[in-house]
């Protein structure tokens, strides 16, 4: 039996999560239908999920479809994300194991934003998808309008596969176009004929003969190269389209791609704690077999500094649930166990063969974070349980970033939104039995070198305590391109009887230059820079690795002051449709919220503005948008760029040792002036 991994993507209340409950039913994994206003449904299992009727955590769950007695058909290991904003970093990590995904679209409230961003990862990364068009049974369901608009702001590429009756009625189903819709049948094959040539010589020389077969062979081709985007409609309550949804989650979507006999290779793409506390590892197996007792090695792709450990179980997706295994094969997801240093990102190979990177994708596809809160513990002596519960939820999600500040015994975590806010405060009281509370939320910032400026520490010379010397030059480099860290000192000034090779010494290097950038001259993470070792040192056979990673960040802060930085706020895209009789006071209040204006397009009764706004408008301009609206307005945002702050800079107070006061640095990590 083949194997897919299946994402289910949607704006929220869009109906992800009934639409799994009723796959479930329908393949017979479970005996009635979970409701999410009851809180009784098999993927949402955290209590606040349950309260407030939202996916917040990924989950996975299995079921077969299609095959007779076992043979044949498609084992489905299905991934509920969430689709509130706040918590795309789950889909994002989703994202990096799928096969193929159903995107769900409401047939009362349409295209949402969230559907047009997600929509732009999946055709981005050529993910292959079915559009799902949910409760068809609604009041106020519109499958043509919908239809239109899938195709205007989704793709053009959208495919319906048939019609709605009753529309709007509890009685609302789907009729499939089937072989005798000869129009259908035509108008398909001549789509699909545009990007694909055998099937363009097929049309030419059979015309109206081409066999529906032929043709639905040609779209399962198109979806699974995600040219084509085939459309269903149906209802996740009643139960109406269903059946056409499974058998178009075994026909048109590709199965899980991974050669068993390759050396074993995977990616982690969520952790979690088990019943005794020990750290789980969801795993998607690329090529070749894990077992149990097996040796594995993992860490971040392409990192120098992979960890090791022991797989002691294996638990693998089938039929419902995750059942004990003795293996894990590729094309396959499961949890694995005995990996306790395991991150999410992590590559995982068996221990002692190269084996090929795990073909997962590199970099994020949404924005990082763009907001930060100091979380308050609700007792001073709380303040250690609190830093280790926030550390082992950043385990979990990598994008909370945490913050300590130890002379004010602070702890800073990045968000996405307020809804977070209420996650991590309901989490840390559930599971660590933490009260916790917040200060407000501010933006988190960026800064850029403004010039090229260059720094020297000799050894021996101008108060130098360490046996080394560095030489540092920062230059600004590209919007969006990172740190860059080079060598160009001279060979046999390297000091090789620490550093095997100059290779070795750029990255210890490399890797103290990064920290340092952390906190540039305002206190904020320093990006779009390169930084050159210009010169180097030492003193055989008293310099050590030591001198060199304590001298790197006061060269480093001396250049970057000398080069300057300019700070630089995040900033969003915006796309606001409103009626046209409120367009002058939409464009008022974004005035007030300091976007700026991109563009105005009228459309009859209505009014498109596109622009740019700080990201630390974005939640205000979202409250104001339905009462400004009458309730109809669409807002979609998405993050752009970093811009310069107009007017004085914000700051942001330095932790830990600060190289930029060189008496309190060196006092700090050398014990001397």
């Amino acid at each position: 039996m083949r194997t897919l991994n299946l994402g289910i993507l949607a704006h929220v209340d869009a109906g992800k999560t009934s639409l799994t409950e009723r796959l479930l039913h329908a393949a017979g994994v479970i005996d009635e239908v979970g409701s999410v206003d009851d809180g009784n449904t098999q993927t949402d299992t955290l209590a606040l999920e349950r309260r407030r009727g939202i996916t917040i955590k990924s989950a996975v769950v299995s079921f077969a479809v299609g095959g007779a007695g076992g043979v044949g058909g498609v084992t489905v290991n299905l991934i509920d994300t969430p689709g509130h904003p706040d918590f795309i970093a789950e889909v994002e990590r989703a994202l990096g194991v799928l096969d193929g995904a159903v995107l769900v679209v409401s047939a009362v409230e349409g295209v949402q934003a969230q559907t047009r961003v997600l929509m732009r990862t999946l055709r981005r990364l050529r993910i292959p998808a079915i559009i799902f068009v949910n409760k068809i049974d609604r009041s106020g369901a519109d499958p043509g309008r919908v239809l239109r608009a899938v195709a205007e702001r989704l793709t053009p590429d959208a495919v319906p596969l048939g019609a709605v009756r009753g529309a709007g009625t509890r009685a609302a189903a789907f009729v499939p176009y089937g072989p005798r819709d000869a129009g259908f049948l035509s108008g398909l094959a001549e789509t699909l004929a545009d990007r694909d040539d055998a099937l363009l010589a097929a049309y030419v020389a059979d015309g109206p003969a081409l066999t529906h077969d032929r043709v639905r062979r040609a779209l399962a081709d198109q979806t699974a190269r995600a040219r084509a985007y085939p459309v269903l409609f149906g209802s996740a309550i009643t139960g109406a389209g269903m059946d056409a949804l499974m058998a178009g989650i075994e026909e048109l979507l590709p199965a899980a791609e991974g050669d068993a006999d390759a050396p074993a290779s995977g990616t982690v793409f969520k952790v979690e704690r088990g019943p005794a506390g020990e750290r789980v590892a969801y795993v998607r197996a690329r090529s070749g077999t894990f077992r149990v007792r097996d040796r594995v090695r993992f860490g971040p792709p392409g990192a120098a500094d992979e960890r090791e450990g022991r797989i002691t179980a294996i638990r693998v997706f089938d039929r419902g649930g995750a059942g004990p295994r003795a293996a894990l094969t590729a094309g396959r997801i499961g949890t694995v166990c005995g990996l306790p240093e395991a991150r999410i990102g992590d590559e995982i190979r068996e221990a002692g063969r190269p084996g090929p990177s795990s073909g997962a994708p590199r970099g994020g596809w949404f924005a990082p974070p763009s907001l930060e809160t100091v979380v308050v513990p609700g007792s001073p002596a709380e303040r250690g349980a609190l830093h280790a519960a926030l550390a082992e939820l950043a385990e979990q999600d990598p994008l909370i970033g945490l913050r300590q500040d130890d002379e004010r015994q602070e702890v800073s975590i990045s968000l996405y939104g307020e809804v977070q806010k209420e996650v991590v405060q309901a989490t840390l009281a559930a599971e660590y039995g933490l009260e916790v509370g917040f200060r407000e939320t501010t933006t988190i910032c960026v800064e850029r070198p403004a010039a090229t400026g260059e720094a020297v520490e000799l050894l021996g010379q101008d108060g130098n305590p360490f046996v080394a010397t560095v030489g540092l030059r920062v230059e600004p480099a590209p919007p969006g391109s990172g740190v860059a860290f080079r060598v160009d000192a001279a060979l046999g000034s390297l000091p090789l009887y620490v550093y095997k090779s100059a290779g070795e010494l750029a990255e210890a290097i490399g890797a103290t230059v990064r920290e340092t950038l952390r906190q540039g001259l305002s206190g904020w993470e320093v990006v779009d820079c390169v930084v050159t070792m210009t010169r180097s040192g030492y003193a055989s056979p008293i310099s050590t690795a030591r001198d060199f990673r304590l001298l790197t960040p006061l060269v480093l802060m001396s250049a970057l002051r000398r080069a300057g930085t300019v700070v630089c706020e995040p900033v969003h895209r915006f796309h606001l449709e409103v009626p046209a009789d409120t367009a002058m006071q939409a464009a008022a209040v974004l005035g007030r919220l300091r976007a700026v204006h991109g563009g105005t397009v009228w459309r009859g009764a209505w009014c498109e503005l596109e622009g740019d706004i700080p990201a630390a408008e974005v939640h205000r301009l979202e409250r104001q948008v339905p009462g400004l609206t009458r309730g109809e307005g669409v807002l979609e945002t998405s993050f752009d760029r970093y811009r310069p702050v107009r007017g004085p800079a914000p700051v942001r107070r330095r932790d830990g040792r600060d190289p930029l006061d060189r008496e309190q640095y060196l006092l700090h990590v050398a014990r001397r002036v």
